[in-house]
């Protein structure tokens, strides 16, 4: 497994549309297992996301602010790419169920051919199971609670996401994170 001075990196990668509790548990349980995990925000051309993918990492940034050793990062393209890129030696993926497995395995054995990095599932922890960015945003979508789904900085962000694909105008600025300017 390759290391990047002495130290053992894993990536966690996902859409983060939005970032739930439950992708903040897995990357907790990551670094008992790893030195630095890093939170890979990545695009899924499959998937019509809410948040661009600037929002969706400096919302993660600040989910995982308070975990030593995570850190957030846009993945630009190949994930195997970006597993060489930062001297990755697993990627760690979260499992709630059979489905989750039946998704999840093809892309690893993909990623292990294309890096020969390996992947680690770690079995999601029952009290979350039923959390999924996909019914976070469902919930918020029609007016339902979503705080104690989601990280308390990911609940302005994904209401004004909302309301503005409502109003139909697009995502603008940095307002959704409750910060001026242009996005990073």
């Amino acid at each position: 497994m390759p290391y990047v001075g002495g130290v053992r990196i894993a990536v966690c990668p996902g859409s983060f549309d939005p970032i739930t509790n439950g992708h903040v548990d897995v990357v907790r349980r990551a670094l008992t297992m790893f030195d630095e995990v890093v939170v890979a925000v990545a695009t899924n051309a499959a998937k019509e996301a809410l948040l661009s993918a600037q929002v969706r990492a400096a919302v993660a940034a600040e989910a995982v602010a308070g975990l030593p050793g995570a850190r957030v990062a846009l993945v630009p393209g190949l994930l195997a790419d970006f597993l060489r890129e930062v001297g990755a030696c697993a990627v760690v993926k979260g499992i709630r169920g059979a489905s989750d497995v039946d998704a999840e395995v093809p892309m690893a054995l993909m990623n292990r051919y294309l890096s020969g990095v390996e992947t680690v599932f770690v079995a999601g922890d029952q009290s979350m199971a039923h959390i999924a960015s996909s019914m976070v945003k469902d919930v918020a979508r029609h007016g339902g609670r979503i705080d104690d789904l989601v990280p308390a900085p990911v609940v302005p962000v994904v209401r004004a996401a909302l309301a503005r694909r409502e109003e139909g105008r697009p995502e603008v600025g940095r307002s959704e994170t409750g910060q001026d300017g242009e996005r990073p």
